[in-house]
């Protein structure tokens, strides 16, 4: 009894899923229009079973894990390296900052546009949309990570006499590393929402996007409420994943 008593505050995140699923139904059955604009469970359910049987649900998801692996990758990479040089570099900050602060004030849509036009609607261009959605939210955590590392910390590393790679190592990072985390997180839900945007612009290829945008055309709404389904619940998974990832990796932080 004390097992399910247990469990109970975690179900209650459950409630108003399942209340917007009552909703839904209810909402389909009442007359065609609605039926039309809120497809019954069954068909959903039915469009699940043919694209898992067809494979077309399975190769257009991990199409869009592809791109967003790709693309969190580079950014993460790229972000990573500009956030370290402009936190530790005065010069590089007063040169790159306000550069890439004006950058990063242009939605990612409007990218997208000037993209196409430079690169065409191939893969290059849908990763590299990814690429700069991960870049973003990695140079500022990363920059504010190594900027807000407490005076006593950096005293700690004058008084061991530690060189600046030493000190960069023993000091700096580790005390960076759970904004450096928070970056990484915001980077990943950035890249998975835009790499499904990107399909939906750059219609060309495989992805939840693309399948979306064909489902339209075919006025199949039991697909494109799948694909959104699909979209969201992977989104949270992998955002649910990370953080329990990162929270085991640094739990060192909470026995200072």
């Amino acid at each position: 009894m004390s097992r399910i008593l247990s469990w109970l505050p975690r179900l209650r995140g459950l409630v108003l899923p399942l209340a917007l699923v009552a909703g839904w139904e209810v909402l389909s059955r009442q007359d065609a229009a609605n039926a039309y604009a809120f497809v019954p469970l069954s068909r959903i359910g039915q469009a699940l079973v043919e694209l898992l049987g067809n494979g077309e649900l399975l190769v257009n998801l991990f199409a869009s894990l592809a791109r967003t692996s790709g693309g969190l990758l580079f950014g993460v990479l790229f972000g990573l390296g500009l956030g370290v040089l402009m936190a530790l570099s005065k010069v590089a900050d007063r040169v790159i900052g306000p550069l890439f602060h004006s950058i990063r004030q242009v939605p990612m849509l409007g990218w997208i546009p000037l993209i196409a036009m430079w690169f065409g609607n191939g893969e290059f261009s849908k990763v590299l949309i990814v690429s700069l959605a991960a870049f973003y939210p990695m140079v500022l955590n990363t920059y504010e990570g190594f900027t807000q590392v407490e005076k006593r910390y950096r005293e700690v590393g004058r008084v061991f006499e530690l060189g600046p790679l030493q000190q960069f190592r023993h000091v700096l990072l580790p005390a960076a590393l759970p904004s450096i985390a928070t970056g990484l997180l915001h980077a990943l839900a950035f890249a998975w929402v835009t790499a499904v945007g990107s399909e939906l612009f750059l219609s060309s290829g495989a992805g939840l996007g693309n399948l979306m945008m064909s489902a339209e055309a075919g006025s199949r709404m039991e697909v494109i409420v799948l694909a959104v389904l699909c979209i969201g619940l992977l989104g949270y998974l992998m955002n649910l994943t990370f953080s329990r990832l990162a929270r085991y990796l640094l739990r060192w932080r909470n026995t200072r």
